[in-house]
């Protein structure tokens, strides 16, 4: 499970860098929904370290919301 975790939430970490970078460049865009559900399935707090660290999607209240939902939610199930 712990390694299951770290890769998800650096592949996270990795589509918030790609999508902003793509964003800048004009190029093909990652779906939200595919942010999402990459969240929802682990990597919350791969996804919220780089809203912030790439400056991605952080003034979407939405994301702010989900990702750190999907946070407490993995860390109450790991509990």
């Amino acid at each position: 499970m712990v390694w299951y975790l770290l890769i998800i939430n650096i592949i996270a970490f990795m589509l918030y860098g790609i999508d902003k970078n793509n964003a800048i460049k004009k190029r093909y865009r990652i779906s939200e929904y595919s942010l999402f559900v990459i969240a929802m399935f682990g990597g919350a707090l791969g996804s919220l370290i780089g809203m912030k660290v790439f400056h991605h999607k952080t003034k979407k209240t939405i994301f702010w919301i989900l990702n750190s939902l999907f946070l407490v939610i993995w860390i109450i199930y790991l509990i």
